[in-house]
């Protein structure tokens, strides 16, 4: 058996050995992808919620619950929490909570939250 023909086996024994590693690398990038996009979503509800907030009158905290849940994939959507207040500086400000996804959004969540914040001038 010559050199050519024994190294044949031994790439394929290579790409086998490569193939888990390859595959763990995506699932890794893949998180990183869905750990980003939960703190785009949780900044992006916040800013939205403070904004109708400040721009409603009378019922402020309502609205500005239901704009953080307006634009939210319902997977995330599932785990938020709000909270919509009006600070003595003539600001109202929301705090949105959301649970990063473990793989596939709407399965399972990691045990910690993102958090975004949001401020707005009060108008009126």
């Amino acid at each position: 058996m010559s050199g050519r023909e024994r190294d044949r086996g031994q790439t394929a024994i290579e790409g086998l050995g490569m193939t888990p590693l390859i595959i763990l690398l995506g699932i890794a990038l893949w998180q990183c992808a869905l750990i980003g996009y939960t703190f785009s979503l949780a900044g992006n509800a916040a800013d939205q919620a403070a904004h109708q907030g400040a721009i409603t009158e009378g019922t402020r905290t309502l609205e500005c619950q239901e704009a953080a849940r307006k634009d939210l994939p319902d997977a995330w959507e599932e785990t938020m929490r709000t909270t919509c207040r009006r600070t003595s500086s003539g600001m109202y400000t929301a705090q949105v909570r959301l649970k990063v996804p473990v793989l596939a959004p709407g399965v399972l969540n990691w045990p910690f939250t993102v958090t975004g914040h949001g401020a707005y001038p009060m108008e009126g």
